[in-house]
């Protein structure tokens, strides 16, 4: 199989299993919302901000270092779970000592208690890291889809059984420690690993150091996403951060399972052609201009029709979600290039550059998002969040461009063909719109999303788009075969 051949089979099993992830964690997502109330969610959030933030420093980026090392021995992956182990005791006697003062900052003593079973994960987590981490190194994209998807079907199944038996938060909490108890011991299989500890911690000097620059850009960035969440739980209701993490978790999931996808194989190619630029600025343009065509469609959707999409499924009382949700789909065209510009620079081992970049928005974005809380509510924040990811998205392109010695029109040039056709598709919505607008909102989403989703097409099959010559011939040949079954 050709170099392009398998990077193209990598990112089509990489988006089938994120696809998947994504709408069953819609599914159930919609299922626990009609299930619980949005101040449910806000508590479990209001744990996350920490918990999730403890969960870079439990695995060091070491995983990340392990998968881009020219070479991994297994004495290499043992050092690693030895130091994870280490690192997940720690933190689990620090979040168990510290729940009390928890629960007084936030005024509810259910949050120590929560704080202390969800932190238990942390002693789970390197006995899946390091299996997880063979697998994506081994470029086993099949098995890594199949399992997060049955992971994902166990562990929101469990949480429905305890709401629907009334269990409330404990529901999302319990589900993220029991899940894990069932699934490890699967991917472990998968990967033919079997735990065991070296203290030769030497020889992962190199493997820490990568390991520490990923932890602390993701940190960082980790923080900023999480601002938003932290400043609403301390400025409004539970309800406020419910409802603005709903609106935002809309807004990133095409983002997620579309550019996370070719995020990681963009990454795993370009570490192995770091050393021929030609090589790298063809896999990250032709990736920004796949990306841009496949995924910029449900950002004019989700402008388009949050609203109704809003209410007729979660129902009326989520209603306000869909201020975060329009707002936030306006930030696509930068985080695509924030996301796919930070695969350039982990490959080519510039986090050391990235890092500054991403401290500064960080600090532009908490007094940001606090006066957008305070003034303008939940469209503040998003308000916020869209101008630092501006920033954010041209700093880190900048510095990518200058890592493989591209230019600036070379991104915009590559999202052009996405431009064009997703220009034809946001005119048709708008003469549709008033024609729509007496429709029940689930009806309406429907309808307008198909009629959306045909124009886009057959604009795409059969308007003369140079660039897209190759990917359109593909499309017409695959319809071809499925119309002569």
């Amino acid at each position: 199989m050709s170099s392009t051949s398998s990077i193209r089979n990598g990112i089509a099993w990489i988006f089938a299993g994120n696809t998947g992830s994504q709408i069953l964690g819609f599914a159930f997502g919609v299922v626990l919302a009609r299930l619980l109330a949005p101040d449910v969610f806000g508590m479990l959030l209001t744990i996350q901000v920490f918990t999730g933030l403890a969960g870079f420093v439990s695995g060091a980026g070491m995983g990340q270092a392990l998968v881009r090392a020219k070479e991994a021995s297994r004495q290499d992956y043992d050092v690693v779970f030895t130091l994870q182990v280490l690192i997940g005791l720690a933190i689990y006697a620090l979040f168990f000592s510290i729940a009390p003062w928890f629960a007084d900052w936030y005024g509810n003593p259910l949050y120590a208690e929560l704080l202390r079973v969800s932190a238990l994960t942390f002693l789970l987590r390197p006995f899946n890291n390091i299996p997880a981490s063979m697998i994506y190194r081994a470029q086993r994209y099949q098995a890594q889809a199949i399992f997060n998807v049955v992971s994902l079907i166990f562990s929101s199944l469990l949480s429905i059984a305890l709401a629907l038996n009334g269990y409330g938060v404990w529901s999302l909490v319990l589900s993220g420690v029991i899940g894990p108890l069932v699934t490890i011991p699967f991917m472990m299989l998968m990967a033919r690993w079997r735990p065991r500890l070296s203290f030769d911690f030497v020889r992962a000097r190199e493997i820490v150091r990568y390991g520490l620059l990923v932890t602390s850009n993701d940190l960082v960035n980790y923080l900023r996403n999480q601002a938003s969440i932290f400043i609403l739980s301390r400025t409004l209701a539970p309800a406020s951060v419910g409802l603005y993490n709903k609106g935002e978790s809309l807004a990133r999931m095409p983002h997620s399972f579309i550019t996370g996808s070719v995020y990681h194989v963009l990454f795993r190619s370009l570490a192995a052609e770091q050393d021929n630029p030609d090589r790298c600025r063809y896999l990250f343009y032709r990736s920004v201009a796949l990306v841009g065509l496949y995924a910029t469609p449900f950002y004019i959707g989700l402008a388009w029709l949050a609203l109704p999409l809003i209410r007729g499924v979660y129902g009326e009382a989520w209603a306000p979600a869909a201020i975060p949700l329009a707002w936030l789909a306006l930030a696509w065209p930068f985080w695509l290039m924030d996301n796919l510009s930070g695969a350039v620079l982990a490959a080519h081992s510039w986090l050391h550059r990235e890092l500054p970049i991403q401290a500064t928005a960080l600090l532009l974005l908490v007094p940001a998002v606090w006066w957008g809380a305070e003034s303008f509510g939940l469209a503040g924040v998003a308000g916020a969040v869209i101008t630092v990811s501006v920033f954010s998205g041209l700093a880190l392109h900048r510095l990518a461009i200058r890592c493989i010695g591209a230019r600036w029109r070379d991104f915009w040039i590559a999202l052009m063909p996405a431009a064009v056709l997703n220009g034809i598709l946001a005119a048709s919505l708008w003469v549709m719109d008033s024609a729509l607008s007496g429709l029940p909102d689930l009806l309406h989403v429907l309808v307008a999303g198909g009629l959306g989703a045909a124009v886009y097409l057959a604009s795409f099959l059969f308007l003369p788009l140079s660039p897209l010559r190759d990917e359109q011939a593909r499309w017409k040949t695959k319809l071809r075969w499925i119309n002569s079954r």
